[in-house]
């Protein structure tokens, strides 16, 4: 018997996603647990291997189309079965109307104006009730205005045709008043993105912080570990060291550290640390977790950063890579810009938006000199945390980056060692 398998619920909220590519073909013989087709959805690209053993007797869904939870993707069988829309799905409990007679069906009328006899046999009351066709709309043909089988079957016609919705064309312009257009269909990594952030915005209270940081002392730490890192096959960023001054302050502030829980207005602080790394992508950008970052050293941080990057790039990320995230970071500096307002990647209540280290002119002791500075932004979930906190905040972040001692400390220490 052909069985239908349908785009199952992958978990993570995910409600939707796009067929990227078909890996079978109608009248294929597939294995049970052998790819089916890969899907994109707002989290990865994700397998989907097929439950069962057969032949492939219908494919659903094209490339590029968007497919919900619980759509059918593939019709699975023995070769040389037909497939019969609707085969699987499972039909609806009938109940028997109450009668008044072998062969009369009382009707409870909305008034006593209202009250007449249908008549029908069961056959037909049945037929009726599956096809959704009401009785009491149908003049019957047969003896005494009985209603007949094909009474019901003419009524059902009507109501399809009559429900038949035309297709409205709609007429894609190439050009408008000015010039020339170009249309780029919302896909993928950027229809996830869009989605996402529109319901960041339309859900959270942002509000940004800015601050600096002088960055000398951090330019120094790595500096004095880059040449290890590189015999270790690891391109040392200042992001290891971020993520530690970022983790000493998130403990003494854990309000960073949560979530709110709308429905029941708790806010839900989390006692581990994972963090989102924002990945700029072609079309869009991927937010992995790097995993209970305190129990990492400097060279575990860069290499696990290196590596989800590399697989966020290459779209082979794991769905487990992007769960669990309790604080994220976007990290703009090797572009370019002063300042940023980053989107919180909600549920979460903050983010950090770090900018591009370089010289910049200060006042120190009276005399302008050029200073290596970090611009920091720090986007806040203002209904969580008040603005005098997000200020304590950044004021201890930035400490951490400025201090010798405890960036020596980071560097050079396992992390359990490493007093924060």
């Amino acid at each position: 018997m052909p069985r239908q398998f349908k785009f199952p619920d992958v978990g993570e909220g995910i409600t939707e996603g796009e067929i990227v590519r078909w890996l079978v073909k109608e009248g294929d013989e597939v294995k049970e647990d052998q790819t089916l087709a890969e899907i994109e959805t707002d989290k990865a690209v994700v397998e989907m291997p097929s439950p069962y053993q057969g032949t492939v007797l219908r494919i659903h869904a094209k490339e590029k189309d968007i497919v919900k939870v619980g759509q059918v993707l593939v019709t699975i069988g023995m070769k040389g079965e037909s497939v019969v829309e609707g085969a699987a799905e499972a039909k609806p409990e009938l109940k028997p109307a109450p009668t008044t007679g072998p062969s009369v069906v009382g009707v409870v009328p909305e008034s006593r104006e209202e009250i007449r006899e249908v008549l029908a046999v069961p056959k037909v009351r049945k037929l009726a009730l599956e096809a959704g066709v009401d009785l009491k709309s149908i003049k019957g043909s047969g003896p005494q205005g009985r209603i007949t089988e094909e009474d019901v079957r003419a009524a059902q016609t009507t109501a399809a045709a009559s429900r038949e919705v035309k297709p409205a064309f709609k007429i894609k312009e190439k050009f408008d008043f000015y010039g020339e257009l170009e249309r780029i269909p919302l896909r993928g990594i950027r229809r996830a993105t869009a989605k996402r952030m529109h319901q960041s915005v339309s859900t959270a209270a942002h509000v940004t912080h800015f601050d600096e940081a002088d960055v000398g002392e951090l330019v120094k730490a790595r500096e004095s570990l880059k040449t290890q890192a590189a015999e270790k096959g690891l391109k040392l960023t200042y992001l290891p060291f971020i993520i530690k001054a970022l983790l000493a302050a998130l403990k003494d502030h854990p309000l960073f550290n949560a979530t709110l829980d709308d429905e029941d207005e708790e806010i839900v602080v989390k006692k581990y640390h994972n963090f989102g790394i924002a990945v700029d992508v072609p079309d869009g950008l991927i937010v992995p977790v790097v995993k209970a970052v305190d129990q990492k050293s400097i060279f575990d941080l860069a290499g696990e950063i290196q590596a989800l990057a590399e697989s966020a790039k290459k779209r082979t990320l794991d769905l487990a890579d992007l769960k669990g995230g309790t604080f994220s970071i976007t990290n703009v500096g090797g572009i370019g810009g002063e300042a940023a307002t980053p989107i919180i990647n909600y549920p979460e209540v903050a983010i950090l938006a770090t900018l591009k280290i370089k010289d910049r002119v200060r006042v120190k002791n009276g005399q302008p000199v050029a200073v290596k500075t970090l611009p920091l932004c720090l986007s806040f979930d203002h209904r969580v945390i008040d603005g005098a906190e997000a200020a304590r905040f950044m004021n201890d972040l930035v400490a951490k980056l400025e201090d010798a001692d405890f960036l020596r400390r980071a560097a050079h220490s396992l992390p359990e060692s490493i007093v924060l």
